[in-house]
C-alpha cells in the first residue's frame, strides 16, 4: 500500500504531508484543516485506520496512509522491543520516495517532529514543545513555495510556531492554515443546526479511559427523564458499531449528551449541538467544535488535567 502512493500524487500541485496519529476527537477536529487544505494542496494523512471512515465523509480527496503510532498506546509505550519497526521503516521509505513540499503537525510533540524530519520535507511545520521565555516570537507567513533560504527553526522544524492564543486543539489547526495564508472555517459553522423537530437524542456513556466515565447510574437516571419529557434516546456505549454505522446514527440526531470522548467530536462535526460530561480534561482544551456546544466541568482537582491518569482510587472530579 505505501509503495503506491508515489506513483498517484499529483505533481502539478504542492504536496503536503499532516500527522494526526491519535483518537477520534483528534481526527474529528483536524477535518476542518484538512478539507480546507485540498482547495491548495495535494494532501497525505498519516493516520490510524479509523480515520478511513471520517476521510471518505469529510474530506475525501485526502490521500491516508494506514499508521498506529506505538507512543500513542495508553500502556507499555516506549517498549521499544514491540515496536513495529518494519511498518516505521516502510513508512519512511514511502514519505521520503513522495517528495513533500511542506509537512506538518498540531500538536506540540517531539515524536511527531521527529517523523515530519524522517520524510525529507523540505518545509516542516509544528508548534513549540515547551513554552518559550520572554516575549513571544513571531514566525513570519510561509507559502509553499517559500525559498530555501529561510533559517531553521529547529533540529527537526524548519518553521517552529508559537502557540496560539486559544489553546484548544483546534486552535492549533486553524493556526498552520492561517499559517499558510488559507482561509479557514469549521465545518460545523457550514452545516445547518439540528432543529430538534424529530427529538433524536443520542446519548453516548463510553469513553477510552475509566477517568472519563460519568457513572451509568447517572445516565440511567437521565434517560428515564429524557423519555418522560419526550425525547427519543438512543443509549450507545462503549461497544460501539463500526465508524461508518456510528456516523449514520449520529447523522440522525438532534442532540447528543456524552462523556468527553471521541463521538462527541463527531457529532459535533456533523452539526449536531452537544452537550459534554467532563471530568480530568479541561473544555478550553477538548470541548468539541459546535456553535451550540455546551458541557459541565468536573469537580475541581489540583492535578488537572491529568491526562487519564488518576491519582486517587476514584476519579472525583467526573463522580462528583
Amino acid at each position: 500500500m505505501f509503495a503506491r502512493l508515489a506513483k498517484t500524487t499529483r505533481a502539478d500541485r504542492p504536496r503536503l504531508l499532516a500527522l494526526e496519529l491519535w483518537g477520534l476527537g483528534d481526527l474529528a477536529l483536524a477535518m476542518p484543516f484538512l478539507q480546507t487544505a485540498t482547495r491548495h494542496v495535494d494532501v497525505t494523512l498519516v493516520a490510524p485506520p479509523h480515520a478511513a471512515p471520517l476521510l471518505r465523509r469529510f474530506a475525501s480527496d485526502v490521500k491516508h496512509l494506514s499508521f498506529t503510532a506505538p507512543w500513542t498506546a495508553f500502556e507499555g509505550k516506549y517498549r521499544l522491543l514491540h515496536w513495529p519497526w518494519r511498518e516505521l521503516w516502510r513508512l519512511t521509505r514511502t514519505l521520503r520516495a513522495t517528495a513533500f513540499d511542506i509537512a506538518i503537525s498540531a500538536r506540540p510533540d517531539p515524536r511527531d517532529h521527529f517523523l515530519l524530519r524522517l520524510s525529507g520535507a523540505q518545509k516542516r511545520l509544528g508548534f513549540a514543545c515547551l513554552p518559550r521565555s520572554g516575549e513571544p516570537q513571531q514566525a513570519d507567513p510561509v507559502p509553499v513555495a517559500a525559498s530555501a533560504s529561510e533559517p531553521t527553526r529547529s533540529a527537526l522544524i524548519t518553521h517552529l510556531l508559537p502557540p496560539p492564543t486559544r489553546p484548544h486543539r483546534a486552535a492549533h489547526w486553524q493556526a498552520l492554515a492561517t499559517h499558510l495564508r488559507w482561509g479557514f472555517s469549521t465545518l460545523s459553522t457550514q452545516l445547518s443546526t439540528r432543529s430538534g423537530a424529530t427529538r433524536h437524542l443520542v446519548l453516548h456513556t463510553g469513553a477510552a479511559q475509566p477517568t472519563r466515565l460519568w457513572p451509568r447510574e447517572n445516565y440511567a437516571a437521565l434517560t428515564a427523564q429524557l423519555r418522560a419529557a419526550g425525547w427519543r434516546v438512543t443509549v450507545l456505549d462503549a461497544a460501539l458499531p463500526d465508524l461508518d454505522a456510528l456516523l449514520d446514527l449520529l447523522a440522525t440526531a438532534d442532540r447528543f449528551i456524552g462523556n468527553d470522548s471521541g463521538p462527541g467530536h463527531l457529532a459535533a462535526l456533523l452539526g449536531v449541538p452537544t452537550f459534554t460530561i467532563f471530568g480530568p480534561q479541561l473544555p478550553e482544551l477538548f470541548a468539541p467544535q459546535h456553535p451550540q456546544a455546551a458541557w459541565i466541568e468536573g469537580a475541581p482537582c489540583p492535578h488537572k488535567p491529568c491526562f487519564d491518569r488518576c491519582r486517587f482510587p476514584t476519579p472525583h472530579c467526573i463522580r462528583d
